[in-house]
């Protein structure tokens, strides 16, 4: 018997030269250097915001701690004066009565806000019915509509109804002009859930109602932490909406002013004789809170941003 032909390689040809690069092709080393200097002017331009951004609020707060002569004398100049009694002086000039006007009318606001809000954007999301898209269209077109060209209409509403100059009927208006923008966030956010979840909680034995509060709404805390901080930060920078429906109507009518408008008093008040260690006291007052608040929830806000991205 012959032996079997022993197994022999394949040949192989020659190894092909290497093929020119085009003009337009980049290198590795390209695509690195583009990398760096994309990497450099995005750091540089997010230190020259942060910076921007930094500077005037410490130059605010450090503006309390100085006298009217030092502020007059130079406007950078470094406080000699390091007592805190200013934030006393404003916060009994008033600004403890606006502070506490502006909390009660958030405390209302803000939970209804949420509330109507997610409500409507995961109906809007997760079932189909005749006039979806035009009501969802609806809610889209009034975070466009102007402010401004609603006020007088909206004055007289709000007067026949009998609550100008009350904490409710301030917050019922904040409510409606901030549904627009919740109803837009949240109905993209629902629309990432996964349904396996609802239904598996409907064959369990749950209403639509208890699916939506105790599995639904649960899943989508990091968007509503997210519009939450939004809409904390929009009411309590409101200005022109309690300018016109936060005004005494009669001497009887107790000022039930908010602090963008109790700022505007305390400014008026001083005339002449000027203050202005107690103005920037009373802004850096209207101003650490949502810093504290931003701060403590800005992982949870960048999560809520990403996360209808991502999944």
């Amino acid at each position: 018997m012959s032996a079997p032909p022993e197994e022999t390689a394949p040949a192989q040809g020659p190894t092909p030269p290497p093929q020119p690069v085009g003009k337009g092709a980049l290198r590795p080393g390209d695509r690195r250097g583009e990398g760096v200097v994309l990497n450099v002017f995005s750091h540089g331009f997010l230190a020259l915001w942060a910076v921007l951004i930094v500077l005037p609020l410490l130059w605010l707060v450090l503006s309390s701690f100085r006298t009217d002569a030092q502020i007059g004398g130079s406007a950078f100049g470094w406080p000699r004066n390091w007592d805190p009694g200013v934030f006393s002086r404003a916060w009994e000039k008033g600004i403890g009565d606006y502070f506490t006007s502006t909390v009660v009318v958030l405390v209302i606001s803000v939970p209804l806000t949420m509330l109507f809000g997610s409500m409507a954007a995961y109906v809007l999301a997760r079932y189909e019915f005749r006039g979806n898209r035009l009501l969802y269209y609806f809610f889209v077109a009034g975070a466009m509509f102007p402010v401004f060209l609603a006020l007088v209409p909206l004055f007289f509403m709000v007067k026949r109804l009998d609550m100008l100059n009350t904490y409710h009927g301030l917050a019922l208006v904040y409510v409606a002009y901030s549904l627009p923008f919740t109803v837009f966030f949240l109905h993209a956010f629902f629309r990432t859930l996964p349904t396996a979840v609802f239904e598996a909680a409907v064959l369990d034995g749950a209403s639509h109602t208890r699916a939506f509060f105790q599995v639904m709404l649960p899943m989508a805390k990091p968007g509503l932490l997210s519009v939450g901080i939004f809409n904390t930060l929009g009411q309590w920078n409101q200005y022109i909406l309690p300018t016109v429906l936060m005004q005494p109507q009669s001497g009887d009518d107790p000022e039930r002013y908010v602090l963008t408008q109790g700022l505007i008093q305390l400014q008026q008040q001083q005339g002449y004789a000027s203050d202005l260690p107690v103005l920037f006291a009373g802004v850096t007052i209207a101003m650490v809170p949502m810093l504290v608040v931003y701060l403590s929830f800005q992982r949870q806000v960048q999560a809520g941003l990403t996360s209808a991205t991502l999944k």
